[in-house]
């Protein structure tokens, strides 16, 4: 009697070793594209970085250069013979100091304004939300896009009729005017990030609105704080418009001054570079010191509760 051969099943060890190797494939696969597009974001942010710092890059090394260096025409980026001329000619004029003086004061106070003023507004158009308070913070934009320019004189003669031409108070009240929308936008979407909860469980254990907005809310969103300083003290250190027609001689600034570096030759490219360099660091120095602040306020509404 002829015997029947039935067909074997596909051995589960072979399918199994095939799925394996898939598997294996795949991951492969997925870490071969995380490379690929990290490398990618890596070159992307190198040539972010060049792009944005080259010009502060040419701006130092230009400040290193002779006089016969800083107009030479091809230009050079790097100094043919280094030199610390330009530091010692800018810093050693009449009115420098005091210009530091009258922009470290003058950005100070804009921004202690901005912040007074931009806090209380924001923590109530984001808590109540009331019709007036959103129709509030759109006109506050709208004034942001206004130009300076359209504001500057009418500012300049209001200031001269009350007695504050040629005052750092002065130039600070102007400057709040283009730092306080933004900052008002700015401390409006961190409040906005900070759930209620919070002020209620301080309303339940015994503090009053105010109580819970100083104990409570501003420590969490000390970060959007710190943010909102900065943009603006910025907003006022590099302001030039305002400052050129508010200011003569006593509450003159930094970037007036760098403009008023002329020689008989033209614009003494060299020491401008080198104040201009000088200017920057209070900057650098006070992002380098808030930078935790910062980064914990771009990151304020990214876990919202």
């Amino acid at each position: 009697m002829p015997t029947t051969t039935v067909p074997s099943a596909p051995s589960t060890k072979a399918h199994g070793g095939n799925g394996t190797r898939r598997r294996r494939h795949h991951a492969e696969g997925l870490e071969a594209g995380k490379r690929s597009t990290r490398t990618l974001l890596w070159i992307l942010l190198a040539a972010a970085m060049i792009f944005y710092g080259f010009p502060f890059l040419y701006l130092l090394f230009t400040s290193f250069k002779t006089p016969i260096d800083t107009i030479a025409v091809p230009p050079t980026i790097l100094p043919r013979e280094w030199t610390l001329e330009n530091y010692t000619n800018a810093l050693g004029r009449s009115g420098v100091l005091a210009s530091f003086i009258n922009s470290a004061q003058t950005a100070i106070i804009s921004t202690v304004l901005s912040l007074v003023l931009a806090v209380p507004a924001a923590y109530g158009i984001t808590r109540y939300k009331t019709p007036s308070g959103r129709v509030f913070i759109m006109a506050a934009l709208v004034t942001r896009m206004v130009p300076p320019v359209a504001i500057g004189i009418p500012l300049a003669s209001m200031m001269s009729a009350a007695g504050l031409a040629d005052t750092p108070i002065a130039l600070s009240i102007a400057h709040t005017t283009i730092s306080l929308p933004l900052s008002i936008w700015l401390m409006s979407s961190f409040f906005e990030a900070v759930p209620k909860d919070l002020e209620e469980a301080a309303t339940v254990d015994g503090c009053s609105r105010l109580g819970a907005l100083w104990r409570v809310v501003i420590p969490v969103v000390s970060g959007g704080i710190a943010v909102t300083a900065i943009f603006a003290f910025l907003a006022s250190w590099n302001e030039f418009l305002f400052a050129l027609l508010m200011t003569a001689v006593r509450s003159q600034t930094t970037p007036v001054v760098i403009a008023n570096f002329q020689t008989q030759f033209g614009l003494d490219w060299g020491s401008m570079t080198a104040l201009a360099a000088v200017y920057s660091i209070p900057v650098i120095l006070l992002t380098l010191l808030l930078q935790r602040k910062i980064v914990a306020g771009m990151t304020l509404g990214a876990v919202k509760g």
